[in-house]
């Protein structure tokens, strides 16, 4: 069975963009916590209506970032 190019658009969307609820859970954060980095411009994101998207790169350099703030203020979590 072969793919339409819709369907090929809205995989690849589906692949490289998340909503606000599913970047904080590949973050590790809660849902406000994300929103605030959003508005203070540390992740950058696109408003589509009432839904707030987020690039996939994008989060995953900040969980780089984020991993690398807690392995040097929070040591003792180790």
């Amino acid at each position: 069975m072969e793919i339409n190019s819709q369907e090929k658009d809205r995989m690849w969307l589906n692949e490289t963009f998340l909503t606000s609820e599913e970047a904080a859970a590949f973050l590790g954060i809660s849902k406000q916590a994300l929103l605030s980095l959003a508005k203070r411009h540390k992740i950058p994101s696109c408003k589509k209506g009432k839904m707030m998207l987020f690039h996939r790169i994008d989060l995953e350099l900040r969980r780089e970032k984020q991993t690398a703030l807690r392995d040097k203020y929070r040591p003792y979590d180790k």
